[in-house]
């Protein structure tokens, strides 16, 4: 059985120093007051336009995010990709504001989408639909395309045909490209978008791949829609699995909407959702293509059992472990080193565009039950493991 707990494996590419800051960084972050005030302090910032880079960049920047452009990214991502652990390049921008950002981000987009195919460190591309239009056009879209106006309507088709052509970039560089999911009123449109984009380019491989966020209570019965898709169309599925991150807000909005919470009321059913979609996938391995984002250790095992049950080899290329760049190195880098398909995500951009990602990464987290204790740990445990190997 692997140890996915060894911590000499962990943060083998990490110097002592890198180690004591990431300890500092966590040691803060485990104190909600801290998160919730960063949070208050960061919206003000971005309002106000007020310079917060002197706090963030030597902090949260410099332990989640890769830089603030690709090229930047390439020193964090040979160091992973020596010890088997590939980039998944992910432009941080999240919210559009209006047609010009629009394009600006789209341009970035494509940029990335090319890049990835002329590196062997980069198994996948990614983006935010949410980056590539305003919310109120994907809201209403969501809806029903029938109530757009005459101008919204314009902006929904040059949004879908952004997303069309960042897919045939993908299709062109050779490496496949993964739709983020987004908040549940948002959802339908881009489940919509991405199903015929799945039916125009994934004749022959998953070029494209939709995101199942599993703490919805409907995503195991679009599993099976899919699937069922999938074979009436001679297609292959691109799934990424990810458990959510509006869980709180989803709640909220249901409750202000009067309309039932799409989510589970409690972690243990998303758990069981998640490993049951890892389950049915892998025993529909021959039409789905794999990509389990997680944090969690026992999804991760369940993946591996059920592989083996399956007699697929670590190695299968159509099924990939992922977690972010600054967390859980500890199953990124073991699972990586048993010959497992290992990709973190590498966020980048400026600062001032990637701070409510980093804000997110706080509350994450300070939010999940053990979270930030066991990255303490765990640098503890491996900075006493240095410091005896001297002696």
């Amino acid at each position: 059985m692997i140890d996915l707990n060894n911590t000499e494996t962990a943060f083998k590419i990490k110097s002592n120093r890198e180690l004591k800051n990431a300890g500092f960084l966590f040691s803060m972050i485990k104190h909600p007051f801290i998160v919730r005030t960063l949070g208050l302090m960061s919206s003000l910032a971005l309002k106000i336009k007020f310079p917060v880079a002197w706090i963030v960049k030597p902090t949260l920047y410099r332990h989640f995010v890769g830089g603030e452009t690709i090229d930047e990214c390439f020193p964090s991502m040979r160091k992973m990709a020596a010890e088997n652990v590939k980039s998944v390049l992910d432009f941080s921008v999240e919210a559009a504001v209006n047609e010009k950002d629009i394009e600006k981000t789209f341009q970035e987009l494509k940029h990335s989408v090319i890049n990835s195919g002329k590196h062997d460190e980069i198994p996948f591309s990614v983006f935010k639909p949410t980056a590539l239009t305003m919310h109120n056009i994907l809201k209403k879209a969501s809806e029903s395309e029938n109530s757009l106006t005459p101008e919204e309507q314009i902006s929904y088709n040059n949004f879908v045909q952004r997303f069309d052509e960042l897919c045939a970039e993908a299709v062109k560089a050779g490496k496949p490209i993964m739709i983020d999911a987004e908040d549940y009123w948002f959802q339908p449109a881009i489940d919509r978008i991405t199903e015929n984009m799945m039916l125009k380019y994934n004749k022959h491989s998953a070029a494209v791949y939709t995101t199942l966020q599993m703490y919805r209570h409907d995503r195991l019965d679009y599993l099976q829609y899919l699937i069922k898709f999938a074979k009436e169309n001679s297609i292959i599925l691109g799934i990424k699995y990810v458990r959510g991150a509006y869980m709180e807000k989803e709640r909220l909005r249901a409750a202000e909407g009067n309309y039932p919470s799409p989510v589970y009321s409690t972690k243990a059913e998303t758990d069981r959702a998640y490993n049951k979609a890892l389950e049915i996938s892998v025993e529909n391995h021959d039409i789905i293509h794999v990509f389990c984002g997680t944090h969690n250790e026992e999804s991760i095992v369940e993946l591996m059992q059920y592989m083996k049950n399956k007699g697929l080899e670590n190695n299968c290329p159509t099924i990939h472990i992922s977690q972010l760049y600054g967390m859980s190195d500890n199953l990124s880098f073991n699972t990586a080193k048993a010959g497992y398909n290992v990709a973190k995500y590498l966020p980048y951009g400026k600062i001032k565009n990637v701070l409510p990602y980093l804000v997110r990464r706080a509350e994450e987290n300070s939010a999940i039950a053990g979270q930030t204790a066991r990255e303490l740990i765990m640098l503890k445990q491996e900075l006493k493991r240095r410091k005896t190997v001297k002696k």
